[in-house]
């Protein structure tokens, strides 16, 4: 490949820099000729901090604007979470690789107690992710959500300021930012299925063939294949980060199980499969889920959801 200099478009966010800045040393490892300059980009999702995702509105939040950067040519790449990648691409563009999934869990994070089954019944707990909510409401119907928005550090220091008993964030993030240590417990997929593609990377291309082929080396075959059926599963319930909806698949060499749920906002109305077959039947797989789910109720739980965010 004979590139030699490339512009990678992300958020301005310190973990999306981070996360940028892996990608960009992975590729100069790949290609050690290779300049990478770093473009930041602020997206609706970066701008309008005090109100809610699910408020907010709209697919895409995050990448909308990286979007169109890369189809003015004003970027090479985009490096996003794969979380923020809505399922279905601009014309012109699409997802060229799928990094290694880092810790796809969520994380708890407590001043006050060791782990979530040490919560009193109305502990207030923070975030604004519909998905947590409805799990942990569906766990413990007695806490109270503190809505919480913002960067890593925000959160962090809202945890504090607020007095919160707890908040939950991704581990994803927390590792790459160095601050492992800042964890209580661990939440595992049994209890808390994380969102869609949580953990891994994806990178943003315009469909063409050679950054198809520049791009590949990146791209982790096992997390793929799993987020694939996640990102399917998600695509059938026409779902995006803004609704109760999560799945997570796990890929082992030829097998492949996904589990996914769809949840009303206070977890009451609580529809969760799993499903297990082939790896290369991922897409199938993930569809085929969401089938179930739409058969034992979904489809009402979340035409309500998009009534009332309406």
């Amino acid at each position: 490949m004979g590139l030699k200099q490339i512009r990678i478009g992300t958020r301005g966010s310190a973990l999306a820099i981070r996360q940028t800045e892996w990608v960009a040393a992975e590729l100069k490892r790949i290609y050690p000729q290779l300049e990478v300059e770093i473009v930041k980009i602020k997206t609706k999702g970066d701008k309008i901090l005090d109100v809610p995702l699910a408020k907010v509105g709209g697919k895409g939040l995050f990448v909308k604007e990286i979007e169109e950067a890369l189809l003015k040519e004003e970027i090479d790449l985009a490096v996003h979470s794969l979380k923020d990648i809505p399922t279905f691409f601009p014309e012109g563009l699409c997802l060229g690789a799928i990094t290694k999934r880092e810790d796809p869990r969520d994380a708890f994070i407590s001043f006050k107690y060791n782990s979530f089954s040490d919560l009193p019944p109305h502990a207030r707990i923070g975030t604004s992710s519909l998905r947590r909510q409805a799990q942990l409401l569906h766990l413990y119907p007695e806490i109270v959500i503190v809505p919480l928005r913002g960067n890593i550090d925000t959160r962090l220091r809202k945890l504090k300021e607020l007095d919160l008993d707890g908040i939950v964030l991704a581990s994803a993030g927390l590792k790459r930012m160095g601050m492992e240590d800042k964890v209580t417990a661990y939440i595992s997929p049994d209890i808390m299925l994380p969102a869609i593609g949580q953990g891994a990377l994806g990178i943003e291309i315009r469909n063409e063939k050679k950054w198809l082929e520049f791009i590949a080396p990146l791209n982790h075959l096992p997390t793929a294949i799993a987020t694939t059926a996640e990102r399917a599963f998600l695509a059938r319930l026409e779902g995006g980060c803004q609704v109760p909806i999560a799945a997570y698949a796990v890929c082992n060499g030829n097998k492949l199980n996904i589990t996914g749920l769809v949840a009303d906002t206070e977890g009451k109305r609580f529809l969760k499969r799993s499903l297990e077959g082939t790896s290369k039947e991922a897409e199938e797989l993930g569809k085929r889920l969401a089938e179930i789910l739409l058969e034992k109720g979904a489809k009402e739980v979340l035409e309500e959801i998009y009534a009332n965010n309406g």
